[in-house]
């Protein structure tokens, strides 16, 4: 508990974690409690450390309109700040299953001298924005991520989804639940960019958010009626920021305007993620077989931020010949 004496200074026990905050990736959430007049306000802001400032300011004014100006004028050593938590990272997921019908034993895929697993890994890794671990159903893939220095958990064979697969390695590993955030990175993703993977983690810098993820512009003609080309129909919240309204296969939406194709990345708050795996598959998940419409069905905001490529992902010998190619060439 800090208490300050004038209205012109933040507070006190804030600084140590300032320069974190001017990062501008970063997420405080502070409680502001009046002595005098009781109702708690409750800041989650994310960026810069003057949005922070700001807020504090807006608060103060608004009290002073609700009490009187002298409020805002007089030193108000009964109002408190209270830093409640700072997210700073996520726990990265990256499921992996054995066997796959169109390409069997697809994480263990030589890449370049490197299993294809290892190569998504490496690159959850340079994206720096936490621990990483492998979450698969097989020895064999465990075996593979722990002889190039990484961490693999076993988990249960029988999971429909890599959501319910992250969830239960996210529960192994960190039990604790010191991480707030856990984000689900695709085991077929050996291009990756390692800012497409930050891409997914900063729209959880507004606490509203509920589910972070990716999506690239669709600038070829043939790919806008592709039902394979997930579609994100959203609307601008920034430059790069939006939110989702919905996902589907169908070209949408209609009329003059980009297309934006959705990039299966997510960055889930734990609870969401808890609260996501619970819920039964909802009807328009059935419907279009995207499983992200079962949180927005039940009320879960999704923001998506926007990146340049899609990564390639590697789902037949012709995209695994595509792949070492591409490794090849860098």
């Amino acid at each position: 508990m800090v208490r300050r004496s004038t209205i012109k200074t933040a507070p006190a026990a804030l600084f140590s974690v300032k320069e974190s905050i001017l990062s501008g990736s970063k997420l405080i959430r502070v409680r502001v409690r009046d002595l005098h007049h009781g109702p708690i306000k409750l800041f989650d802001l994310g960026g810069p450390y003057k949005f922070f400032d700001a807020a504090v300011h807006r608060y103060k004014r608004t009290r002073s309109t609700t009490f009187g100006r002298g409020y805002a004028r007089r030193s108000v050593p009964h109002v408190v700040f209270e830093p409640e938590s700072l997210v700073t990272s996520a726990l990265v997921v990256i499921p992996a299953r054995l066997n796959a019908t169109r390409l069997p034993r697809k994480p263990l895929a030589d890449i370049c001298g490197k299993p294809m697993i290892v190569r998504v890994l490496e690159q959850a890794q340079n994206a720096d924005i936490g621990p990483v671990v492998v979450a698969c159903d097989d020895e064999s893939i465990a075996q593979a991520v722990r002889d190039h220095g990484g961490k693999a958990v076993m988990t249960r064979a029988d999971h429909e989804s890599g959501s319910d697969r992250i969830q239960e390695a996210a529960d192994a590993i960190d039990p604790a639940r010191n991480h707030d955030v856990v984000l689900n990175l695709q085991g077929d993703v050996p291009l990756i960019a390692p800012e497409a993977i930050r891409a997914a983690f900063a729209p959880l810098a507004d606490a509203s958010v509920d589910i972070g993820t990716i999506m690239t512009e669709i600038r070829e003609e043939q790919f806008r009626d592709d039902p394979s080309f997930v579609k994100a129909v959203v609307t601008p919240l920034g430059s790069t920021a939006y939110r989702a309204l919905y996902f589907t296969r169908a070209t949408a939406p209609t009329g003059d305007g980009p297309l934006f194709q959705h990039i299966g990345v997510y960055a889930y708050r734990r609870a969401a993620l808890d609260r996501f795996v619970a819920l039964p598959a909802s009807p328009l998940e059935v419907r279009e077989k995207l499983e992200q419409l079962r949180a927005l069905e039940n009320g879960m905001r999704i923001d998506v931020s926007l990146i340049d490529t899609a990564p390639m992902d590697v789902n037949t010998p012709d995209d695994l010949e595509r792949a070492r190619a591409a490794v090849s060439a860098q």
